[in-house]
């Protein structure tokens, strides 16, 4: 898997020497007041446009608190944000713009933008959004109100960027949406490094979405959210998520940690998931899936910490528009340690994972493709993974030899506890053709009636230097309507 990193340093280099060389504009000099009470979005906009019409250069806020709502960020401008700084996003509804997306700070068909500094961006997005759903309550907003939550339409984003070409997001602390949190849609050249995030103010707040998107860096950034941690989209199949690294993030969150898929209509090819940190995390560490039509290939995971996630990897084809077939080909991961507790691995914080989602007897690794629909070439090595074990026969005993009645839910919305229980409680791999394993130690740490390792429907797989600590237990593999599987 070729991977053009040395253009995206090039790209990283570029955008800072257009930082350093920016023309800097204090934002007092635009009479924006830093009081927090004053609603500065006119005066905000009237900076951006003016800093634009003369050559571009930096906003800068200094300490202070600066009351907006939405603003619009022209090409060759960036917003510098000093430490003490902070952007509030107004709790009114309808002091926000909606051009494709609701959000704070909007960029459309732009170039040499950025947010950076050390500052603050603060959506008071909990109040934000129960505003929004008093206004849809009186019938000034018009609502479903599904789950009692306005759509996340009308929830505004704090950043959200379109069709933009070299997008240098650095250094500040974003926090607090009412929504998905940041969104990069159709952006080519995109940096995301060494910021902090904290979105666990209200449901659906991703920390970093990536849409479509080309030649992309997330790097050194500290991520906590009650929804996806990092998650990369396609929303549209003629265009693809590419060349994206992924690289020494810590991340949290009460869905999954690093995502790929959900919406996939298009694809993802060429992406490096490296040496990233996933702690305290409901659902999987890893969720690689196509399931919308469009394609995953050439993916590399190497250098995985997961401490105490409900899941480590998943990889899963689903079909949820009939008639469009989706595939996943060339998947490598590897130099990965790991621990699954027992219970819930987000329970404390505020919005937590559904408690009826969770299955009572898991797998740490789950590859699942489709009959006749194969999750094609993965490659597993170096695994070191710790399982409570303890699972119950009598809470969901699958007969090995009923395999089948296990539900296949290709429309089903993909998560690692779409199945329910499954019969493995190491690695549990369905409808898969040429599955590699080698050096993986896996440790269940209580009597638990499964197998290590269940292979249904799956073709030529080899599996070498596997090693595993159960009570009880002496026998590694059960493979079901499988082919040329070889333990070596």
């Amino acid at each position: 898997m070729k991977f053009k990193k040395s253009i995206m340093i090039l790209s990283l280099i570029l955008l800072q020497c257009a930082v350093v060389s920016a023309k800097d504009y204090k934002a007092s000099f635009f009479h924006i007041k830093s009081d927090g009470t004053t609603l500065n979005t006119r005066s905000i906009q009237f900076a951006i446009d003016y800093i634009s019409k003369n050559g571009g250069g930096r906003l800068v806020f200094y300490v202070g608190r600066y009351l907006t709502g939405s603003i619009h960020l022209k090409s060759n401008v960036t917003l510098q944000l000093e430490e003490g700084a902070v952007l509030l996003g107004s709790t009114n509804p309808f002091d926000y713009d909606r051009i494709g997306n609701t959000a704070l700070i909007h960029a459309r068909d732009l170039e040499n933008v950025g947010i950076t500094g050390k500052g603050m961006i603060d959506g008071q997005g909990r109040a934000l959004a129960n505003n929004s759903i008093a206004y849809a309550n009186d019938g000034l907003i018009e609502d479903i109100l599904k789950y009692d939550r306005t759509r996340e339409s009308i929830r505004p984003m704090v950043i959200y960027f379109y069709n933009c070409v070299n997008v240098n997001i650095k250094e500040v602390i974003l926090q607090n949406s009412a929504c998905w949190l940041q969104t990069y849609e159709r952006c080519k050249n995109l940096v995301v490094d060494h910021i902090t995030v904290n979105n666990v103010a209200f449901w659906n707040s991703d920390g970093v979405d990536v849409v479509d998107c080309d030649n992309v860096t997330i790097t050194n950034n500290n991520i906590d959210a009650a929804d996806d941690g990092i998650c990369l989209k396609s929303h549209n199949e003629k265009f693809y998520c590419n060349n994206i690294l992924i690289e020494n993030n810590t991340v949290r969150t009460s869905a999954n940690g690093i995502k790929l898929g959900t919406a996939g209509k298009g694809g993802f090819r060429n992406i490096k998931i490296l040496n990233n940190t996933v702690y305290n995390t409901y659902r999987s560490a890893i969720a690689l899936q196509s399931v919308d039509g469009g394609f995953l290939e050439d993916v590399l995971v190497d250098g995985l910490k997961s401490a105490n996630t409900g899941n480590v990897i998943f990889l899963r084809l689903g079909e949820r528009v009939v008639g469009k077939k989706s595939t996943m080909n060339r998947i490598s991961i590897k130099n990965v340690v790991a621990d699954v507790p027992l219970g819930k691995a987000d329970a404390g914080y505020d919005y937590e994972g559904p408690i009826e989602d969770m299955p009572r007897n898991i797998s740490p690794i789950i590859i699942a493709g489709l009959p006749g629909q194969y999750i094609n070439d993965v490659t597993f090595s170096n695994f070191q993974i710790s399982y409570p074990g303890a699972g119950s026969k009598f809470m969901a005993y699958i007969a090995l030899d009923k395999l089948d009645s296990i539900p296949e839910v290709p429309a089903g919305y993909p998560e690692f506890s779409m199945f329910k229980e499954v019969p493995a409680w190491g690695i549990y791999v369905r409808h898969a053709k040429n599955i590699n394993f080698s050096n993986i130690k896996m440790t269940a740490e209580k009597k638990d009636y499964r197998l290590p390792i269940v292979m249904d429907d799956v073709h030529d797989a080899q599996l070498k230097k596997i090693t595993f600590e159960q009570i009880n237990q002496k026998k590694l593999l059960y493979a079901y309507k499988s082919t040329n599987v070889t333990v070596n």
